[in-house]
């Protein structure tokens, strides 16, 4: 990954992060001498977080702020000859009461092999621990010189449970077609996916145990004219075995299937994305009929970015997300019992401004005024009955990478 450049344009980030190209970039760039020279590159980040209700990374709530939001990653890459490329990203992050807190994971991990190369056309696989690519930001999101704000739109890049669609271990395939006035990619993956307790707990505040299964990702991206215009549809099926932690005899499937339009469109100065999401989360092959269920939520967001000079840029972002669209404003739910209303909808406004002080170290100040808590952690707020419907974050952010 090469996180040591400063990456200024949304597109080009995401144009990096696709079809493969997290790692086959990296390949491209280095000459011939550069055969056999390891890369080392890294990145850390610090944030202060502070609201006024309700938690976030932290006792984020409680006057002071939180300090509870750290990042830190080293990566490091490898070319074998002119097809062959060994590359890798360990992290370590706090973000709360989040389950690994400081635990070093792998993130990625991938031998790389282009099968062919020409002007016109480029095919590689991976193997290993692969980037999943959905949306813009998917693959990229662990590094914050390429995040658009401290936070990612929280509507479809989630932290609350932010391993169901991180990574897989297995294959992926990916290619890139040079077209006449821009070019197309695509990558599609087969592998297990690595869904930790983050992403238990979103379910359901008991907590069941879930158990990947084999699952599959796939997206097909047009940057147009350079990247002034991109367009990306992403799916995925991830599968997982799902067993109460109540009842340890209750057993049966979950599915969580998104499907993503990504848009957007880049001028010398300022940048409009868009993306909108449409999930379904099912259970299934439960021996009780009553827990077997399907519910379809619908997120989206709208992006806006101007960049001032080099140094300096703003952002505003409207950004919204629903748990079940037959059930848009949670009465229904709210009415069995299991939570409030407004923990099944979210409406985030948010606006923030970014300095990059020199090409290693960035400073960034964002808001957000939030209606309703349908991404806000469970980890740091284990009874939905005592969160707030409205509620203020703001978030001090320093990155440096090398």
């Amino acid at each position: 990954m090469t996180s040591h450049i400063r990456i200024t344009s949304t597109a080009l980030a995401m144009v990096f992060a696709t079809a493969g190209a997290i790692v086959a970039d990296t390949a491209r760039a280095q000459d011939s001498d550069d055969r056999g020279t390891l890369q080392l590159h890294g990145f850390m980040s610090q944030a202060l977080v502070v609201t006024d209700r309700n938690a976030f990374f932290g006792s984020s709530d409680d006057g002071l702020g939180s300090l509870e939001y750290t990042e830190i990653g080293l990566n490091a890459s490898m070319r074998l000859g002119d097809r062959f490329l060994v590359a890798g990203q360990a992290l370590s992050r706090v973000a709360g009461n989040y389950g690994d807190a400081w635990e070093p994971t792998l993130d990625y991990g991938i031998v790389d092999y282009q099968a062919l190369t020409s002007e016109a056309l480029v095919l590689g696989v991976q193997v290993g621990r692969f980037k999943n690519p959905f949306g813009f930001y998917n693959q990229t999101r662990d590094v914050p010189s390429t995040r658009p704000g401290v936070l990612l739109p929280q509507s479809i890049y989630y932290d609350r449970s932010r391993s169901l669609g991180m990574a897989s271990d297995g294959v992926s395939l990916y290619g890139e077609r040079h077209l006449a006035n821009g070019t197309l990619y695509w990558q599609g993956g087969i592998g297990v996916p690595q869904i930790g307790e983050d992403a238990e707990i979103s379910l359901s505040a008991r907590r069941p145990d879930l158990d990947a299964k084999l699952s599959t990702v796939g997206q097909l991206l047009y940057a147009h004219d350079g990247g002034r215009i991109n367009a990306a549809l992403s799916t995925a099926r991830v599968r997982a075995d799902y067993r109460s932690r109540v009842t340890p005899s209750s057993e049966g499937e979950f599915l969580f299937q998104p499907v993503i339009v990504s848009l957007q469109y880049n001028a010398e100065r300022w940048s409009v994305t868009s993306e909108y999401e449409y999930q379904t989360r099912e259970l299934s092959g439960f021996g009780d009929s009553r827990a077997n269920r399907s519910t379809d939520g619908e997120s989206f967001y709208v992006q806006y970015q101007y960049r001032f000079n080099s140094r300096w840029q703003w952002l505003l972002r409207y950004d919204y997300t629903l748990s079940d669209r037959r059930d848009r404003n949670g009465r229904l739910y709210a009415a069995t019992g299991q939570g409030p209303s407004y923990s099944r909808f979210a409406k985030d406004a948010t606006t923030g401004l970014q300095w990059q002080i020199n090409p290693h170290w960035s400073l960034q100040a964002e808001w957000h005024y939030v209606d309703g808590t349908a991404w806000l952690p469970r980890q740091d707020n284990p009874d939905d009955d005592k969160t707030e419907r409205y509620w203020n974050l703001l978030l001090f952010q320093t990155a440096y990478s090398f």
